[in-house]
């Protein structure tokens, strides 16, 4: 199955849900019946008595496809609200990573230089490796992991991408 398709956007959605079992799979088994792919997914429980959360989705699809997967979403009975932020107007994004990466010497305070710029914390260390913990936009992640493959780049871990509307109003 093809999954690149041609005048594909990237889209961020956010979906508000009861938090029930089998959720999820009706929600990704939407993508998967038109073939889309999501480059990004993220759960998180969102209220006091842990009855809803909030899904956010990152994909790509030409905006007619993305307008028919909102509206299924929106039918669904368990969910409460779907958002195109992408759409909707200045919201923020964000994401969390975890890389780790070797040396020694000259590298090693490379590494440490680069962290510094752009603000990463150390948040394990040995005398070979250190991993560092880095937020904030997407872009800013890919480029630290580019600088770091250069440095030692041994593994990386990533959240995927939350976001909301900014300003006064929920989304």
């Amino acid at each position: 199955m093809k999954i690149a398709h041609d005048n594909a956007e990237r889209h961020v959605l956010t979906v508000t849900v009861d938090n029930e079992p089998g959720i999820l799979a009706k929600i990704t088994g939407l993508f998967t019946a038109r073939g889309y792919n999501i480059d990004s997914l993220t759960v998180a429980d969102i209220s006091a008595d842990h009855a809803i959360s909030r899904i956010t989705i990152v994909t790509g699809g030409p905006p007619q496809v993305i307008d028919q997967i909102e509206a299924q979403l929106d039918r669904l009975v368990p969910v409460h609200g779907v958002v195109d932020l992408t759409t909707a107007g200045p919201h923020v994004e964000r994401e969390l990573a975890l890389i780790k990466v070797t040396g020694t010497g000259e590298a090693r305070v490379e590494a440490l230089r680069v962290a510094d710029i752009f603000r990463a914390s150390v948040v394990d260390t040995t005398t070979e490796s250190f991993v560092f913990e880095l937020t904030g936009a997407p872009d800013k992640i890919n480029s630290f992991i580019a600088l770091m493959r250069e440095l030692g780049l041994v593994e990386v871990g990533r959240s995927g991408i939350v976001g909301m509307l900014r300003g006064a109003e929920g989304s």
